[in-house]
């Protein structure tokens, strides 16, 4: 089963996921990408989610699976 990633459907969204993700980073998780433009948390997430970088999924109702 193939894994599509797409960027969030709204601003709001976006930041949410970003933020979840420097969460992540921040807790010392490596980057998904290689060589991140810089090493601030927040960017790297953000780069991440403007790359397409996939990440955890979530269902239809929202929650994250593991």
């Amino acid at each position: 089963m193939s894994v599509e990633s797409k960027a969030p459907e709204s601003q709001f969204a976006y930041v949410v996921v970003a933020a979840r993700r420097a969460r992540q980073l921040m807790a010392g998780a490596p980057p998904l990408i290689d060589n991140p433009h810089t090493q601030k948390a927040t960017r790297v997430a953000t780069e991440e989610l403007d790359q397409n970088v996939p990440g955890e999924e979530e269902d239809k109702e929202g929650k994250r699976r593991k």
